[in-house]
């Protein structure tokens, strides 16, 4: 059956306490899969209900499930009504939206999921609850240690069954189905109900009443969807100034490694940005998305993992900045916007390679988006999404180039070294690579053979501790060397070559004495300056 709007939900057969609550929540009229789902749900029918992320399905489900499961007290252990979602994010967003209902109506909710703390969730277990929203693999792990038993559930809740079966949960979700009364209530929620779905239908809820709000894929009339199609080189600087607009935006990417890459990139140019993937612990999760939400970082850069649970208010544009890869994963990236009837756009940044498949991908979701070529800068990018330009150092960013690339910011800069050559191993008569080779096959010593030694260093040199200069002298092709292309310190040949230290050279004239004129040696003694061979 199709939803039909009702003006309130004083006619929906809801507890007086629920209906006053929302009333101080502000919550005054049902959305389309309230009003379709919970007469059903409120008379112990089972429900197979289709609906998009945003739609509102949590009161759906939720406000029937504590209706009927209020004034009842749970055993230890022993909860009376459960709610399985596919991820630990949308396990919180859940026990968050219903704790002020369960709170009016006095009913002990807990959550279990992976990631955190599993003694403290055998704790909450054993001081009794009687909803437990739970993840399949810590609920399996907890009812396999017997911690939890799940023989007095008369209420079951399959939230986003569709990914639940995509991540590989239907062993997990069978096995916990079967271990609750076959006579208990089952309510199932999901964006499709085709393969694994429908055998879970078949199998575990008995005449279901059908739900459908949404036509074909669960598109809404509030969200518009945009495909910008861009060039390889221009995709960093395009989603770049997309991200410094004003307000919050939410940027998916296929891998963990891509975020946190991009999330770096974006603070470097000056954006701030949080990243959120599976390589988080839960309680980092729960701290980006805690800032996020409360407006401390304006972008959010994600996997797939932030594609379900997260609500956040006012968030008007999620950007792909990698297409997802098949129709509901876009589904479900996009309805993180246009959330409760609000209004929002859904951005694809798509390269020519690949169009073909996400032509593909948009058709089998029934959406028909408007393509726009841009570039980064162009007056259309900021009209349609907000963009602006990064705040890095150079004002902006180039195309395809990080702004941490492409100013060399954080790169070690070598100093000159102080016989004034350029720093590196280019220098004058040494090839590129090891100083003093040849490459590996390079001449090492052998006489005759020609090396990077016979031109030397040419120009004067400093010798450290001396404070005197004097010429460097080339080497000879028969050095001794070592094996790595290193002169040999007791060099024969080098011996005569070297320049004495220990005697000052002639032209330097004595520290001690008065100064003498060139044509006398230091006793006083004329001599022929140019009979180098005279002496006193």
């Amino acid at each position: 059956m199709n939803a039909k709007p009702t003006a309130s939900f004083d006619g929906l057969g809801l507890p007086p306490v629920l209906v006053e609550t929302m009333s101080a929540l502000g919550v005054a009229e049902p959305f389309p899969i309230q009003a379709a789902t919970l007469p059903d749900a409120l008379a112990g029918r089972d429900v197979l209900g289709r609906a998009r992320t945003g739609s509102g399905k949590t009161l759906a489900f939720g406000l029937a499930l504590l209706a009927r499961t209020a004034g009842r007290r749970a055993e230890s252990k022993r909860p009376l009504a459960l709610v399985l979602v596919s991820t630990r994010e949308l396990a919180q967003q859940v026990s968050e939206a219903l704790a002020p209902y369960a709170r009016a109506l006095d009913v002990r909710l807990t959550t279990v999921v992976g990631g955190l703390s599993i003694n403290r969730q055998i704790q909450a277990l054993r001081d009794g609850a009687e909803v437990v929203v739970a993840t399949p693999g810590r609920l399996a792990d907890l009812v396999s240690r017997r911690d939890c038993h799940l023989n007095q559930v008369r209420i079951t809740v399959l939230d986003e069954a569709d990914q639940m079966c995509d991540m590989g949960f239907l062993p997990q979700v069978s096995g916990i189905l079967e271990q609750v009364p076959s006579d208990g209530q089952r309510l199932l929620f999901s964006a499709t109900l085709d393969g694994d779905v429908d055998q879970l239908v078949r199998d575990h809820l008995h005449d279901p009443v059908p739900v459908s709000v949404d036509p074909a894929s669960a598109s809404v009339s509030t969200m518009e969807h945009h495909v910008l199609t861009i060039h390889p080189a221009d995709k960093y600087a395009t989603a770049t100034e997309i991200a410094a607009r004003d307000g919050r935006v939410l940027m998916f990417l296929d891998t963990k490694a891509g975020v946190d890459r991009f999330t770096r990139h974006l603070r470097a140019a000056g954006v701030p940005a949080a990243a959120l993937h599976s390589g988080k612990s839960q309680p980092q999760r729960t701290h980006t998305l805690a800032r996020f939400v409360a407006g401390e970082v304006t972008v959010l850069v994600a996997t797939n993992v932030a594609a379900r649970g997260i609500h956040v208010d006012a968030l008007d544009l999620v950007v792909n900045v990698d297409p997802p890869a098949d129709a509901k994963d876009y589904l479900h990236r996009g309805g993180r916007t246009a959330r409760a009837g609000r209004a929002g756009s859904v951005v694809t940044l798509v390269t020519p390679d690949q169009r073909r498949e996400v032509n593909r991908m948009m058709s089998e979701a029934g959406i028909r988006p408007t393509v726009t070529p841009v570039r980064s800068g162009e007056q259309k990018l900021t009209a349609l999404t907000g963009a602006k330009r990064g705040q890095g150092e150079d004002g902006g960013l180039r195309r395809g180039e990080p702004a941490a690339d492409r100013s060399g910011a954080g790169e070690r800069q070598r100093p000159l070294p102080r016989d004034g050559h350029p720093a590196g191993p280019r220098r004058q008569g040494l090839p590129q690579g090891r100083r003093g080779t040849q490459g590996r096959g390079g001449a090492r010593g052998r006489p005759g053979a020609q090396g990077p030694l016979t031109a030397g260093r040419a120009g004067r040199s400093r010798r450290r501790g001396t404070g005197l200069e004097a010429e460097s002298t080339p080497r000879t092709l028969n050095t001794p060397m070592t094996k790595y292309g290193h002169v040999k310190r007791k060099s024969p040949t080098l011996a005569a070559e070297r320049p004495s230290y220990r005697t000052r050279p002639e032209r330097y004239p004595a520290r001690s004495g008065p100064h003498l004129p060139e044509d006398q040696c230091t006793h006083g003694c004329s001599r022929v300056p140019e009979d180098t061979s005279s002496s006193c």
